[in-house]
This record gives C-alpha cells, sequence and structure tokens, in this order.
C-alpha cells in the first residue's frame, strides 16, 4: 500500500505535467480568445453535468462490489458492474437528449456572455462534446474496477494519451483552420480512453455483459451511496460553473484566462500538498479509529506545519512575480498583452488563498478519518453561497480578479469553519503552538522574497526578464530553506524528517 501511494504521486505528477503542457499549446496557438473560451467550455459543460454523477458512482462502487464478491463471488461482482453500466447508459442516453435539445440554454447558463458567433460556434462544440458521456461513465466505473484489483497504474496515466489527443487536436486545428478538429478532439481523446480502460480489464476477468435490472437492491444501494458524494461534488462545481460563466460576460478570453490561472495553483496543490496529505492520511485514519484523539490532533498539526512551509514561500513568490511567470510560461504565439493581464489578475488573486485551499484538504480529510461526511458538505455549501454572493460584488470592481478573489476568501472562511466544527467535536485543536513556527515561515518567506524581488529587478534589464526570473527565484528557494534550517521551525524539522522516514521505509 505505501509503495502504491508513492506510485499515485509519480503518476500525479505526470500527468499534471501533460494537463499542462495542453493548456500551454492553447495559450500559445489560440491565448485567450473566443476559440480558446469555447473549447475549454465545451469540455466544461458534459464534465459539470455529469462527471459530478460519475465520481459519486465510482466513489460508491468499490465498497459494494468489494461486499458483492466477498458473499457471492466474482461473477456475481462482475454482472453488478455490467447492470451498473447498461442502467447509467440507459438514463445517460435521456440527458444526452435532452442536452442536444436544449443545448443553446445550457450554453446560456454556463456563459451568459455568449452571443452571435461565439454563442453558435459553443452550441456546436458542446454537441460535439456531450458524447463523450457515454465513454466518461464506463471509464470511471472501469477505473474503481481496476483500484479494485490494485491496478493504479492504468487509470492514473490514461490522462496522457487523452492529453497527447487534445494537443494534436489544438495544433492541427490552428495550422488547418479546420475548427471541426478541435470540436470533436474530445471525444476522440475519451474514446481512445475508453479504449485502454477496456483492454486492461479485459485482462483482470471483466467481459461485457447484456444485463439491466434497474430494480436490483445492488442498484439500490450503489445510489444511496453515491447520493452524498454527488451532492458534495455539486457544490465545487456550481462555484465553477457561476465563476466561468461571470467571465464569459466580464470579458472574451475570461474563460481561459481563469482557467490558465486556476491550472498553475492547482498543479502546486495536485504535486505537493495533496501528495503529503495522502501520506500522513492513513496515520489520520487509524489514530481515529483506536480513538487517540491526542495523537490524531499532533499528526494533523504537523501535516498543518509541513503544508504551511510549502505553501507559504509560493504564495509569497506567486503574489511578488505573478506577471512574470505568467508571462514566462505563457507569454509567446497568440498570448498576446491583453491575455497576459488578465491571467495575471486572475494568477495573482487565485494565489491569496493557497493557503486556504491546502489546510482545507486537510482538515477536510480530518473530518472523514472521523466518518464525518455531513461537516465538510455544509461547510462547502456555505462557502459557495459566499463565493457567489462575493462574485457578484467584486466582478464589477476587479473584473476577473474579483472572481478569483471571491474564490479565495471562500476558501479562507471555509477553513475558519472547519477548524470550529473540529473544535466543537475534539476540544481544544491545540493550534496556538503552531503560531510561532508560522510566523518564523512567514519571515523566511518575507525575506526570501525580497531578496528575490529586487534581484530579479536589478537583473532584469541586462539578463532579460526570463533568466532574471529563473535566476530569482532559484535564490529565493536556495535562501528561504536556508532560513527554514537556521531559524529551526519546531515542527517543521518534526515534518521532515517524518516524510524521510516514510519513504525510507518505503524503499526497504
Amino acid at each position: 500500500m505505501k509503495k502504491a501511494v508513492i506510485l499515485l504521486m509519480v503518476l500525479t505528477i505526470v500527468s499534471k505535467v501533460s494537463g499542462f503542457l495542453r493548456d500551454l499549446t492553447l495559450a500559445y496557438f489560440y491565448g485567450a480568445s473566443e476559440i480558446s473560451d469555447v473549447f475549454l467550455l465545451a469540455i466544461s459543460i458534459p464534465t459539470i453535468v455529469f462527471g459530478v454523477i460519475a465520481a459519486g458512482i465510482s466513489t460508491g462502487y468499490i465498497p459494494l462490489y468489494s461486499r458483492i464478491e466477498n458473499k457471492l463471488g466474482e461473477r456475481a461482482g462482475i454482472e453488478y458492474t455490467n447492470n451498473l453500466i447498461n442502467v447509467l447508459m440507459v438514463l445517460t442516453t435521456v440527458l444526452v437528449a435532452l442536452a442536444l435539445v436544449f443545448t443553446e440554454y445550457l450554453v446560456k447558463i454556463f456563459a451568459i456572455g455568449f452571443e452571435g458567433e461565439t454563442l453558435a460556434l459553443a452550441v456546436m462544440f458542446t454537441r460535439f462534446s456531450i458524447f463523450g458521456v457515454y465513454f466518461t461513465i464506463i471509464i470511471r466505473i472501469l477505473s474503481a474496477y481496476l483500484n479494485y484489483k490494485k491496478i493504479f497504474a492504468v487509470p492514473s496515466l490514461i490522462g496522457i494519451p487523452m492529453n497527447l489527443v487534445l494537443i494534436a487536436a489544438i495544433v492541427i486545428s490552428s495550422r488547418t483552420e479546420w475548427i471541426y478538429v478541435l470540436a470533436m478532439a474530445n471525444v476522440i481523446a475519451l474514446f481512445i480512453q475508453f479504449l485502454i480502460i477496456v483492454i486492461v480489464a479485459y485482462r483482470y476477468a471483466f467481459r461485457f455483459q447484456a444485463v439491466f435490472q434497474p430494480k436490483d437492491r445492488h442498484i439500490k444501494e450503489m445510489a444511496a451511496l453515491a447520493f452524498p458524494v454527488i451532492l458534495g461534488s455539486s457544490v465545487s462545481q456550481i462555484n465553477r460553473l457561476v465563476d466561468r460563466s461571470l467571465a464569459s460576460w466580464i470579458s472574451v478570453g475570461g474563460i481561459s484566462s481563469l482557467n490558465y490561472a486556476n491550472t498553475m495553483n492547482t498543479a502546486f496543490l495536485g504535486i505537493f500538498v495533496s501528495s503529503f496529505v495522502t501520506v500522513f492520511y492513513p496515520d489520520i485514519s487509524r489514530k481515529a479509529a483506536k480513538g487517540d484523539m491526542d495523537g490524531l490532533k499532533y499528526t494533523m498539526n504537523q501535516t498543518i506545519i509541513g503544508v504551511l512551509l510549502l505553501i507559504i514561500p509560493v504564495t509569497a513568490g506567486a503574489l511578488a512575480f505573478a506577471e512574470p511567470i505568467v508571462r514566462f510560461l505563457f507569454g509567446r504565439g497568440a498570448f498576446d498583452e491583453t491575455a497576459v493581464a488578465l491571467t495575471t489578475s486572475a494568477f495573482f488573486f487565485y494565489s491569496i488563498g493557497l493557503i486556504g485551499t491546502g489546510v482545507n484538504l486537510i482538515l477536510t480529510r480530518v473530518f472523514y478519518a472521523l466518518q464525518d461526511t455531513k461537516a465538510p458538505m455544509i461547510n462547502s455549501a456555505i462557502g459557495m453561497g459566499i463565493n457567489v454572493g462575493l462574485n457578484f460584488a467584486l466582478a464589477p470592481l476587479l473584473g476577473i480578479g474579483g472572481l478569483a478573489l471571491a474564490t479565495s476568501i471562500s476558501a479562507l472562511i471555509t477553513v475558519i469553519l472547519l477548524t470550529q466544527g473540529l473544535r466543537r467535536k475534539l476540544g481544544r485543536l491545540n493550534l496556538t503552538k503552531l503560531v510561532p513556527s508560522t510566523l518564523k515561515i512567514v519571515m523566511a518567506a518575507g525575506v526570501s522574497t525580497l531578496i528575490a524581488l529586487t534581484l530579479y529587478s536589478a537583473s532584469e534589464a541586462s539578463l532579460g526578464p526570463n533568466i532574471s526570473l529563473i535566476i530569482a527565484l532559484a535564490v529565493m528557494v536556495l535562501l528561504y530553506f536556508t532560513a527554514v534550517y537556521l531559524l529551526k521551525i519546531e515542527g517543521a524539522d518534526i515534518f521532515i524528517k517524518g516524510i524521510m522516514n516514510r519513504l525510507r521505509r518505503k524503499r526497504n
């Protein structure tokens, strides 16, 4: 299991890199334009409308499959899997038919600012992409099936061929001006994922069967398990819907700029923060199961310090170098000065909420370890309400940046609410013990960022912005970790030793 965690970390990095390359390619050939907005919207509509259902189904699938296989055998489990797929295919057909009839209204919900040719193009793109949901449903279920069989690599890596197909479609469509290639790309990419996952699943005993029993008790149990996850996932998807819809109204290229900025932040969170939380989560779960609440609080606090150790300097660097970073990563090809300005604004204000988002990941896992899924769902709903309200308040003042700032404020408030909820559940959390370490981390990050910013300003004219940025960020990282070592930050050294001990045990 420990080796599986490390493997998933590595695969996550590889998959995130391929996704980031896809966004870089889109930015190079289309910038932040009407076409890039339409392309991203067409991909996101099936994800938001059907993705939450698929996520809920795949989450509830494993415990139910395990129970069926243990009681009735593997053949019964495969029959249940086929029945689930076939029932969902029928339901999906009904939803797809409705989506095809009301596509224009659906697009207007997701992008209130689209009009004329842009709206017509978005409707056409969406009518192509909506058929990909058939593949998405099967991919999610068979990925869960393979995970149950302890096959983690293939489900984690199928994002890579998908991103490669999308990259190829972006390049071909821009070179040939045949925009239909871009419209069909997502469905083609999902079909390739479908073929890969089916071939691998066949190697592990799965076979398609003509089973259709919608009233089967296992289907009802599946629905009961999936509903809370679907409800919780819907909250974050509604947030994305409102953000993107308002972005389409604020500016041409607004959806793309939000997407590019969010990609940079989520890449860091996905690769580093989520990986560290994944490593420490089993410890938190074991302590919760044993009733060792003092041990749980200690591990939780050490994880928080470890995450702050990474997030605070990244936040400082992102705020100080937002424009140079955006220009370095995206500033070429069709990505013009307007796109740079829009994406920089979004990236700057998204970065303010990195700390809230990172700590949120930890506190939510603690609630899950305590077998409480209701509190995180309620707090997510409150956060959604705050985010939507702030969107309408801040967007007229800050434009695209206002949408990002609303998300960041919502994340920070949600952390406060989750902390209060944990305090009511567990009593004193001993968070005051983290204050000295946090202040030292802030000081180390602040000083190293100021020195790096001074170095960048002094060398930009002679070395150019890109080389100066690389040197400045390298110096910042070196100075920061030197300062962390010299300041002997309590908790940070324990966190680092804990990570090293886990890695040594995994190698052995």
